[in-house]
């Protein structure tokens, strides 16, 4: 790869897979844009917030892909993995969708995010990962969010997100 590859990684839920429909359509939106290598990392062998926070590390380091010219894009767990890894390195962009940050339960929930570029998603309806709490933290770290009539999955908002990813990726330069 180039110092000019802009490299995407996405990362799925807890119950979900590098497969799932989000983690596709948004790897296929990446995919358009000219000098873009989208990875769409596998989690699923772990349920562990930890170990999945290192397969992202692997997947960076074994891509080579430089912290400036790297997209984070996560679904639930995979967005506070993204949230963690740009807590621990500045990136070029953070998307996250429905993340899992502001819960007791996860470690280290409340990171804060460092990119150029960032976007929250979330549902009005997440019975999940509350929206509330969410709010409150993107509040405290003026972060960018849009709240969407859904729930967790954010199924029903596929095509927003799409859009949004897209522009997303635009205004990163892209």
């Amino acid at each position: 790869m180039t110092a000019t590859t802009t490299h995407v990684f996405l990362s799925h839920g807890l119950e979900s897979g590098p497969g799932s429909t989000k983690i596709l359509a948004m790897k296929q939106a990446a995919e358009e844009l000219p000098g873009v290598t989208a990875v769409a990392v596998d989690h699923r062998s772990s349920k562990d917030p930890t170990t999945r926070l290192e397969q992202m590390r692997d997947a960076i380091e074994k891509a080579g892909a430089v912290p400036e010219r790297t997209i984070l894009a996560g679904s639930s767990m995979g967005g506070w993995v993204c949230a963690q890894t740009s807590a621990h390195q500045r990136v070029l962009g953070c998307f996250l969708l429905a993340p899992a940050l502001a819960l007791p339960r996860y470690p280290q929930s409340n990171p804060v995010i460092q990119a150029d570029h960032i976007q929250i998603i979330h549902g009005w309806e997440d019975d999940v990962v509350p929206v509330v709490p969410v709010i409150e933290l993107a509040q405290q770290q003026k972060l960018p969010m849009l709240v969407v009539p859904d729930g967790h999955r954010l199924e029903n908002s596929l095509e927003r997100v799409v859009s949004e990813f897209r522009q997303f990726l635009l205004r990163a330069g892209l």
